[in-house]
């Protein structure tokens, strides 16, 4: 038993490595039950999952668009920090 719970309790840190890692390339099976556990007990880490999300849509929303240009990746797009901030509060 005392095995199975180390396996399943990660840290902080693992589940946000986690959270990245699911929303860019996917996770195992082993990492969706642990990433699981731990955002039941966490709410910082639901929270973070959720924001990073948004942003994560935000991002490919902006990427997307017809009318958009080769930007320069070091400028953000007039306006994107206010339209995160805005979807981040409305959530």
């Amino acid at each position: 038993m005392k095995k199975l719970m180390n396996m399943l309790m990660i840290s902080c840190r693992k589940s946000t490595e986690l959270i990245d890692k699911r929303i860019h390339s996917g996770i195992s099976r082993q990492e969706i039950m642990q990433l699981h556990f731990h955002t039941l007990m966490c709410s910082a880490c639901r929270n973070y999952g959720r924001q990073s999300r948004i942003i994560d849509r935000v991002l490919k929303e902006d990427h997307t668009k017809p009318d958009a240009t080769e930007p320069d990746p070091a400028i953000l797009p007039e306006g994107f920090i206010d339209r995160v901030i805005h979807k981040l509060e409305t959530w």
